[in-house]
């Protein structure tokens, strides 16, 4: 794609991706810790877990796009608020999944219609057709972006 030969950051659209997507997840990680005293990281554990069932943890990993530690981090907290518990893992004796307690789905059922209050806020003024294409833009730039992630790196 060539627009202009000249970099200019506002119109790089990696650095626009970067600069909305930090907006948006500012604006939800204040209402979550306000509301739920959650931060982004646990939210999204609770949610994976929630649709899952039952999950390890380098399974939250692959779908969040959540670095390890982060993970790690986040399901320290929430077994320890009694929200998650680790539970033996039939397949791989050497990790555990996490599922949630009863507490932890009383909190996603709380959770949940506030993030989607929250997602109407902030796209009340795009019409569905306008959201469809922008969703199925930004999985076409997440294929993209993972199956470059393998290639040889740009040479100096």
């Amino acid at each position: 794609m060539l627009r202009s030969r000249e970099l200019r950051l506002d119109a790089f659209l990696p650095y626009r991706l970067s600069i909305t997507s930090n907006l948006v997840s500012d604006h939800i990680a204040s209402a979550y810790q306000q509301l739920f005293g959650l931060t982004i990281p646990e939210w999204r554990l609770i949610a994976i877990v929630a649709e899952e069932g039952a999950v390890a943890q380098s399974a939250v990993c692959e779908r969040s796009r959540m670095d390890k530690v982060t993970v790690s981090r986040a399901a320290i907290a929430m077994v320890g608020r009694g929200l998650m518990a680790r539970t033996a893992h039939e397949g791989d004796r050497r990790s555990h999944l996490l599922v949630l307690t009863d507490a932890g789905r009383e909190l996603y059922a709380d959770v949940s219609p506030k993030a989607l209050e929250l997602e109407g806020q902030l796209f009340e003024g795009f019409r569905p057709e306008e959201l469809e294409v922008f969703v199925a833009m930004l999985r076409r730039i997440d294929s993209v972006a993972l199956s470059l992630r393998d290639q040889p790196r740009i040479e100096r």
